[in-house]
């Protein structure tokens, strides 16, 4: 059994998204790990982050993003499709550049792979998510927020990323531009692993996160819609009382250690 990491990314360390720790995170688990990295902005570090960690398994693609051709936040899931398709392994698992897998779960999520490897009925394997939201300390359980996705896939060339990448679909037949399209489009039959991932995908540094979502919002609804948007909004994103998250009791994966000392904004 082969097991294929991949993800997308760009401008990750202009951004704040943790892609170092996404990667090495299951680094321990895959036999390769491809990226598809974007054509980040030149003071942007992301390739150097991703050379620091080392390892002979990571193979780096460079791509060029055209939110022009693939709109609505569909180039996230063309670039997701590009890093799927330099994949080799039997199993695939999709992480974005924001989800972290904490090291205890990497015996399951392995024995679930072996588990249904032979087994054509399981197209995926589903996760449970942890959601953080402004600190390390506090996360989203309210309805909005997914519970569950789609994180490990088998290769098979009719799966695709869907929409915005959150997910997958078996589309046969796929133009290959059109990643929202409804019909023609299968849910995957997937199994639940008594896992998680972890997405820290709103735990920024106020003002990094509000140039963070200035981008996603970019990428969903364009440059002159966005301008207009932001115009007056403040330079910092307001988290509100975080009082109002849930606690979070557990532990994080060892490889947030060092990200996660860099805290240096006050929880409301």
């Amino acid at each position: 059994m082969k097991i294929s990491g991949f993800t997308m990314v760009k401008n990750a360390t202009l951004l704040y998204y943790p892609i170092r720790q996404a990667i090495e995170s299951i680094l321990p688990l895959v036999d390769e790990f491809v990226v598809a990295l974007g054509d980040c902005d030149p003071n942007d570090r992301t390739e150097e982050e991703i050379l620091a960690i080392g390892s002979e398994k990571i193979r780096i693609v460079k791509t060029v993003w055209d939110t022009e051709k693939y709109p609505n936040g569909t180039e996230n899931a063309h670039q997701t499709d590009i890093a799927k398709s330099h994949c080799t392994g039997d199993w695939l698992f999709y992480l974005q550049a924001d989800e972290v897998v904490h090291e205890q779960y990497l015996p399951t999520i392995r024995q679930s792979c072996e588990a249904h490897l032979n087994d054509p009925a399981v197209e995926g394997l589903l996760f449970g998510y942890v959601h953080f939201w402004g600190d390390y300390w506090h996360h989203q359980v309210a309805h909005g927020w997914y519970k569950n996705e789609i994180r490990i896939i088998r290769n098979l060339p009719d799966i695709h990323a869907w929409e915005s990448a959150q997910s997958f679909r078996r589309i046969p037949g796929f133009d290959g531009q059109n990643y929202r399209q409804q019909g023609g489009t299968f849910k995957l039959k997937v199994v639940k692993v008594p896992a998680f991932v972890y997405h820290y995908g709103w735990v920024r540094p106020p003002q990094l996160m509000q140039r963070k979502k200035k981008s996603l919002d970019t990428i969903h609804k364009g440059e002159e819609r966005v301008a207009e948007l932001y115009r007056h909004r403040p330079a910092e994103f307001d988290y509100g009382p975080l009082g109002r998250a849930a606690k979070f009791t557990g532990t994080h994966p060892a490889v947030m250690k060092d990200w996660m000392e860099k805290f240096n904004w006050k929880a409301n």
